[in-house]
């Protein structure tokens, strides 16, 4: 008997496949992203446009690709060699070492450094936006040694090692950094019994001469183990002191640590994190003793930052597959995204992933001109503790409201939805939880009064653009001074405002939707609840060609 789907030609042939999406790779991730592409240009990366387009088609199919490898073979730990030497070693699969080719030879970890030129760090934040859409995991040895440049750089005895870092070349092989032309680096701050509570760290540091010491210690997390060189906080004599400890010494030995065990971690599987004890581990001393706080405090604001970019990219690429897959599947009729309540549902995550992207760049532009405009500086100081903890705490919800877009698709990996699930938890607790980015917005703006100047010029330049933002905002201004107990809804109601202020500065038709929404409370507490009278379809079309 023949019937729709079946053949006779194939006896035992149960169903031809029908109303299937094609498959996602292939897309240009950045012509795709019209409000990203604005949002550089206007925030003055527009230079590096031709640039960001290659990255974008790499991001979007050969890249991407290679992310489903990496993730799913993951990093193992060999302690010993077979004749019982002592050689700890992370082994990677060969896709984790083309993507952090690739990454590092476009400049994901350092076109801001070797091209410093006015909206390079906007360029920079836009590379590591498309390609932590495409594999997530190799962003935190990119975003770590981009990082390190911003202390390591004023550190004459250290010079080789900020310019190899900001090179645009991968090298992993595990040799010392003279034999190198570029390097990566990681991080060990944090300690059993301490956490994000730093000063509790125990780790010990003997002095040897002028800038050499010598270890003695733990970390609890130390992240990327196989990177050339690491910044660890130690006690020195003097206090907390800030120490770069190279893998291997210049004569080619190893240097004097231990990986314990390789973190069995929810997500961020293409990345290897690590528990390590030092036993003698020599290390050079980065500014001055005592003033390890201060010091890393100079790579803060850029990790911060990519914090916010890695969410909103997160956001970013789950809209995207959730959109790709609701045009081209048909349900009760007609395709997915013609329905009603989906198509809500849609708009919603598209206004919610606009608004992340633009507050990103916008601080990306903070950070760019902090050098030069003591009043960006202070936004910048300010404004990724406040980016990073509202951001990373939309995305988790943010990815599993597209996850149920597909449906069971967005259960399996295939998808890459669930990837994105595993990974989307991470960036609110790295560099520090939620509560730590609210106290800190609190504690600058309580401390620095050129954080609060900076902060509300900002918010008062769109105040005259839309009246219902300026009510808002005049709510806000005319809010009790700060409690650390309603911290975060201090920082939730100021990150609200200025993402409606980029919105409004920048004309989007995004604006009008996210200020109903978000500040006149025309929303419920689920996504999909956008009030009526929107053009919902012209906001998907924004989204996503």
């Amino acid at each position: 008997m023949n019937g729709p789907g079946f053949s006779s030609n194939v006896p035992y042939e149960t169903h031809v496949v029908l109303n299937q999406p094609p498959p996602f790779a292939g897309r240009q991730l950045w012509t795709d992203d019209v409000a990203l592409v604005e949002a550089v240009q206007r925030e003055g990366g527009g230079a590096f446009a031709p640039r960001l387009a290659v990255y974008g088609a790499l991001a979007g199919d050969e890249l991407y690709r290679l992310g489903f490898d990496a993730n799913r073979d993951r990093p193992r730990l060999r302690t010993h060699d077979a004749q019982g030497h002592r050689i700890d070693l992370v082994e990677f699969h060969p896709a984790y070492h083309q993507l952090m080719g690739t990454a590092k030879q476009h400049g994901v970890a350092g076109l801001s450094w070797h091209e410093p030129q006015p909206g390079a760090h906007v360029a920079r934040a836009a590379l590591s936006y498309l390609h932590h859409q495409a594999e997530a995991g190799t962003s935190c040895p990119l975003t770590m040694t981009h990082a390190a440049v911003a202390v390591l750089h004023s550190q004459p005895h250290l010079a080789e090692w900020a310019r190899k870092a900001a090179a645009p070349v991968y090298d992993s092989r595990d040799v010392p950094v003279a034999d190198k032309a570029g390097i990566t680096l990681g991080m060990g701050m944090t300690e059993k019994q301490g956490g994000s509570d730093v000063r509790a760290n125990s780790t010990h540091a003997e002095p040897i001469d002028g800038e050499r010491y010598r270890l003695s210690g733990h970390k609890w997390f130390f992240s990327a183990p196989m990177s050339d060189g690491f910044l660890v906080l130690a006690q020195a004599p003097g206090g907390l002191t800030c120490l770069l400890m190279p893998r291997r010494l210049a004569d080619g030995d190893r240097n004097a640590f231990r990986l314990m065990r390789l973190k069995d971690k929810l997500g961020d599987w293409a990345n290897a994190s690590s528990e390590v004890e030092f036993c003698g581990a020599q290390a050079w001393r980065v500014g001055e003793e005592g003033r390890g706080v201060a010091t890393i405090i100079g790579m803060v604001m850029m990790t911060r930052l990519d914090c916010m970019l890695g969410a909103a990219a997160e956001m970013r690429m789950a809209l995207a597959q959730a959109l790709h897959h609701a045009r081209h599947r048909r349900a009760f009729g007609k395709p997915l995204v013609d329905h009603a309540l989906m198509t809500n549902v849609l708009a919603d995550l598209a206004l919610e992933s606009e608004a992340a992207t633009v507050l990103a760049m916008r601080i990306a532009r903070a950070v760019d001109r902090a050098a030069i405009d003591p009043a960006e500086a202070a936004l910048a100081r300010v404004g990724t503790a406040l980016g990073k903890y509202w951001l990373c705490k939309r995305a988790p919800a943010f990815v599993n409201e597209a996850q149920e877009c597909l449906g069971g698709a967005g259960y399996v990996e295939e998808s890459m939805l669930p990837r994105l699930y595993r990974q989307a938890p991470l960036n609110s607790i790295w560099e520090g939880s939620g509560n730590i980015q609210c106290l800190d917005v609190l504690r600058a703006l309580a401390r620095e009064p050129e954080t609060m100047a900076a902060l509300q010029q900002e918010l008062q330049a769109a105040a005259d653009a839309d009246l219902r933002y300026s009510q808002a905002l005049q709510r806000w201004e005319d809010s009790p001074g700060f409690d650390e107990g309603q911290a975060r809804a201090f920082c939730e109601r100021t990150a609200l405002l200025l993402q409606a202020a980029v919105l409004l500065r920048a004309e989007s038709p995004m604006a009008d939707a996210f200020i109903r929404s978000r500040l006149q409370g025309e929303h419920g507490l689920a996504l999909g609840t956008l009030p009526p009278a929107l053009e919902l379809g012209e906001m998907l079309a924004r989204a996503l060609p």
